[in-house]
């Protein structure tokens, strides 16, 4: 009974948030276009079923991922686990000691940008667009294992409390003297990329962990250090990404040696 009653205030909260879309785009249909909407019976339907689903994702959130997400931190983080693993006591661990985080932060961050439906879209648009020349598995792996070392070095940052504008500068600082180097085909892609990679299956999982880790280790805070993730989630995609292009160039450029090829930038183009 209780999740029934959860499950009907998340769906009316997500009723109010979708209602301000609906106004505004009905709003400009009828008094700027001048146009009634074709399939309107379709569109509503349509719309029901995203208010719906958007407060069952909720729900879902809330009593799965979320809880899972702190769960796996404070089993990783657990003193008893930690003694097991490196022999020492809590008081005595250094950032080393938590390599267990770092190796399930990777991973988490990995398989589940693999399966974010937005990056497949874009994959797949984006091979189709390129004719070819931007594989579609190419790409998902370069941006997950972006995700995937970010959220590691994320959790990184968590455990010893460095500053956040550190990472996040030092990174930025990477993407411009990449984006100065990379085919031209792949820099917006690759901005685009970190995008798309904070959406529905990989931001909650994130989030929890990080939520989950900042309240397990000692000395921090959830409000100052659990957030934060989703910004190195978004930033390192974009750095693994100029750097397949960057690397797809150097491995045309070696296969061509020895015979004529196209000028610079040419090759930088043709090699993806």
């Amino acid at each position: 009974m209780e999740l029934i009653t959860t499950s009907m205030q998340f769906i009316a909260d997500s009723a109010v948030d979708v209602l301000p879309i609906a106004v505004l785009l009905f709003a400009f249909q009828r008094l700027v276009i001048c146009e009634s909407l074709a399939n309107g019976k379709q569109i509503v339907v349509g719309f029901v079923f995203v208010v719906v689903g958007l407060g069952l994702f909720l729900v879902g959130l809330e009593q799965t991922l979320f809880p899972l997400g702190r769960l796996m931190a404070q089993q990783l983080t657990d003193p008893a686990f930690l003694y097991a693993s490196v022999g020492k006591a809590v008081s005595d661990l250094v950032w080393q000691d938590y390599y267990w985080v770092y190796l399930f932060a990777a991973a988490i961050g990995f398989s589940t940008t693999l399966a974010e439906p937005a990056l497949i879209a874009v994959s797949m648009k984006a091979n189709t667009v390129s004719g070819g020349a931007i594989g579609v598995w190419s790409l998902r792996v370069a941006v997950a294992i972006g995700v995937g070392v970010g959220v590691s070095l994320g959790c990184f940052r968590i455990i010893t409390g460095l500053p956040l504008h550190y990472f996040i500068a030092g990174g930025y600082l990477v993407v411009i003297v990449q984006t100065a180097f990379a085919p031209k085909l792949i820099v917006p892609l690759a901005y685009d990329s970190g995008g798309v990679t904070t959406s529905t299956v990989t931001v909650p999982l994130i989030t929890a962990l990080g939520l989950g880790l900042s309240e397990a280790v000692p000395g921090r805070s959830a409000l100052l250090d659990g957030f934060g993730l989703v910004a190195f989630a978004c930033l390192f995609p974009i750095i693994s990404v100029l750097a397949y292009g960057q690397l797809a160039v150097l491995r045309e450029r070696i296969s061509v040696s020895g015979r004529d090829s196209g000028t610079p930038e040419e090759e930088k183009d043709n090699a993806l």
